[in-house]
């Protein structure tokens, strides 16, 4: 970690902040004031992303034992506090339920659950003393429904929304709050990747992918992009923002309404 602290500013922790979603909310909570902590895969282009919009870098594996407590001491010792914390890591993988396999099902629901949970838990007595804590999670349309051959994906984001509920009652007599953002298909690297997978396990041309699959069920039919993502977060973790949560978000063009 590079930055030094700001006095008087928020400290806030975003997961997965290096690309997409996690980058965007990073970038906006930095612009908003907050004195902003990247944690992601350890490498060049991650710690890059991070300089580049003033934040620290936090290198870590959080599937790795340790890992999510490290990273929250590493946070607090260098920032001074914690105040937010945005769990954005996470990634796709398309099979039906009789090919997936069972590690890639185990590090899924590490990545997408059990560390934010871990996180949360570490983070807790600082987010307790900050007197209005925020927790964010980065869900999906599929934290409310599904779509078939992303059964861990699924079964990660509709675990966060429990998640989410638990932190909100337990952490509302100190000021914590705790919701979920539930997207709908963002115009993201991971959303990129999927292209070729959905083709393959739905028979469709890859050009057709994003009319057919994506957009399928939106009444808006348009990709979001992360800064729209980006957007909600930061006035969850606002001030005003102090009787929201144990909620879900969705800002998914429509999908869930149905």
């Amino acid at each position: 970690m590079t930055s030094q602290p700001v006095h008087g500013a928020r400290v806030a922790l975003v997961t997965g902040g290096a690309s997409g979603i996690g980058l965007a909310c990073a970038r906006r909570l930095q612009a908003d004031g907050l004195q902003v902590a990247i944690a992601d895969v350890p490498g060049d282009a991650a710690a890059a992303a991070a300089g580049a919009i003033g934040a620290s870098f936090v290198p870590a594996d959080l599937t790795e034992a340790g890992a999510c407590e490290q990273v929250v001491d590493q946070v607090v010792s260098s920032l001074g506090s914690l105040d937010v914390l945005v769990c954005s890591a996470g990634y796709q993988s398309i099979h039906s339920i009789p090919d997936f396999p069972a590690e890639r099902w185990r590090h899924m629901l590490e990545l997408m659950l059990t560390a934010p949970f871990l996180l949360t838990k570490h983070a807790w007595p600082w987010l307790i003393a900050s007197g209005q804590g925020r927790v964010v999670h980065i869900g999906s349309a599929h934290s409310l429904t599904a779509s078939p051959f992303k059964s861990a994906y699924v079964s990660a984001k509709h675990g966060l929304v429990g998640l989410a509920r638990t932190t909100a009652l337990e952490g509302g007599p100190h000021g914590l709050t705790c919701n979920v953002v539930a997207p709908g298909y963002v115009r993201t690297p991971l959303v990129e990747k999927q292209i070729a997978d959905q083709a393959r396990t739905r028979g469709i041309p890859a050009g057709e992918v994003e009319e057919k699959v994506f957009l399928e069920n939106a009444a808006v039919k348009r990709l979001l992009e992360p800064e729209d993502v980006a957007g909600l977060v930061s006035w969850l973790v606002s001030e005003g923002a102090w009787g929201v949560t144990g909620s879900v978000q969705s800002i998914d063009m429509g999908w869930t309404a149905r």
